[in-house]
């Protein structure tokens, strides 16, 4: 990684500015899921144990640029405690007075959370002078929210403008596992691209067509690719626009020598429920009445577990069915039971793919799993990542 990291930081008695990504799920003020505040764990020991200061900032939710009282850090600061078995302290801002007395009066190893940094709106808008004021409170910026960093926004970008900037432990180690899998690929390499739309992964599927041997499609993608070959796809999810594209992918695919698999069979229903009828269809047979919900039928799952038991490197962005719905979840479960079962290195695209090998319950199993959906998916497309630009490189 080209990027300075916490090891090339002196940060005794330094007042250390940590973008992390503490967007957990909460219902009733209780927090669902803390997978993200766990996965931050690493740095912030690292920092206390290292006698720095440490001040954490994070959004939380969409509220969008107001104060919204759903959205308080309390309940991540609480957590956070807990986790650390540590006292954390938190402000009921971001910036401003009460921020800067409270970072006055901590001591070396002392832990402080700011703020939901998205109650004001100059965050998104990487507004200059909120970035100047955030960055005023420390002496170093710490990045280590992977989840943010396709953002430019005043805290994953502005800040580093105002102070020495370098890569946290989890964002090292998300950079350098994504970039170790598209810079040094072993084959067979398999991309299996699933999710709603081919538009959202246009950019990947053509950065990737240089780099692998098959490319599987599931999802909401695959009806648009079954449509553009010329079968009947029903009431199924298909982009209408983005049937010549699929065309030409089809092609692209062909002339590069990849094989672009397409389901020879899905599970098909009468309705978008879990409670509707639903049975196992060859693509040339989908009713005109009922949609596609599993790409995932019973021939395909045979096809698709066989190219990955024999890959070498998997990497998966986007469910291949509506696995939220468990009737429909079948084709995703099986692929992440053929990723955990291959000797493939296996690299997740954070984001739904995560969250059903999370439901799957074979996270263990994986080589990497990402913590960022949107983050990765830029990555893969071959996009620089802007909170990854504004740190300081290395020397």
């Amino acid at each position: 990684m080209r990027k300075k990291t916490l090891k090339d930081f002196d940060f005794k008695g330094k007042k250390a500015l940590v973008r992390v990504d503490f967007n957990v799920p909460l219902a009733d003020g209780q927090i669902t899921d803390d997978t993200r505040i766990q996965a931050a764990l690493p740095t912030i020991q690292y920092l206390i144990n290292e006698g720095a200061r440490v001040i954490l900032m994070s959004h939380l939710g969409r509220p969008k640029g107001e104060v919204n009282e759903a959205y308080r850090m309390d309940p991540v600061a609480q957590r956070l405690a807990e986790l650390l078995n540590k006292e954390v302290s938190k402000v009921d801002d971001c910036i401003g007075p009460e921020v800067e007395e409270a970072v006055n009066n901590m001591q070396d190893g002392d832990v402080l959370v700011l703020e939901n940094t998205r109650f004001y709106k100059e965050e998104t808008k990487n507004d200059p002078d909120f970035a100047k004021k955030l960055a005023s409170i420390a002496d170093v910026f710490v990045s280590d929210a992977f989840g943010t960093v396709h953002r430019a926004h005043a805290s994953t970008v502005g800040v580093a403008e105002h102070l020495p900037a370098v890569a946290g432990f989890l964002l090292q180690r998300e950079l350098e596992a994504l970039g170790d899998v598209m810079e040094n690929p072993e084959h067979p390499f398999v991309a299996i691209m699933g999710g709603a739309k081919v538009s959202d992964k246009i950019g990947v599927i053509r950065n990737l067509m240089d780099k692998i041997d098959y490319l599987l499609v599931g999802g909401g993608i695959a009806n648009t690719f079954i449509r553009a070959k010329g079968y009947e796809t029903g009431k199924s999810l298909v982009e209408e626009d983005k049937l010549d594209l699929a065309k030409e992918l089809l092609k692209e695919a062909e002339e590069k020598g990849v094989e672009l698999v397409l389901p020879v069979d899905v599970v098909v229903a009468d309705d978008f429920s879990n409670d509707a009828n639903f049975k196992a269809v060859t693509i040339d047979n989908i009713p005109a009445d009922w949609e596609s919900l599993d790409s995932g039928g019973p021939k395909t799952i045979e096809k698709y577990s066989e190219i990955i038991k024999n890959a070498r490197t998997v990497i998966w962005n986007g469910p291949i069915g509506v696995f939220e719905l468990d009737n429909f979840a079948k084709g995703t479960f099986a692929i992440a039971e053929a990723m955990a079962e291959s000797k493939a290195r296996t690299i997740i695209g954070g984001g739904d793919s995560a969250a059903a090998i999370k439901k799957a319950g074979l996270e263990d199993k994986m080589t990497h799993i990402s913590t960022g959906g949107g983050a990765s998916l830029m990555f893969f497309e071959g996009k620089p990542l802007p909170g990854v630009e504004a740190l300081d490189d290395l020397d």
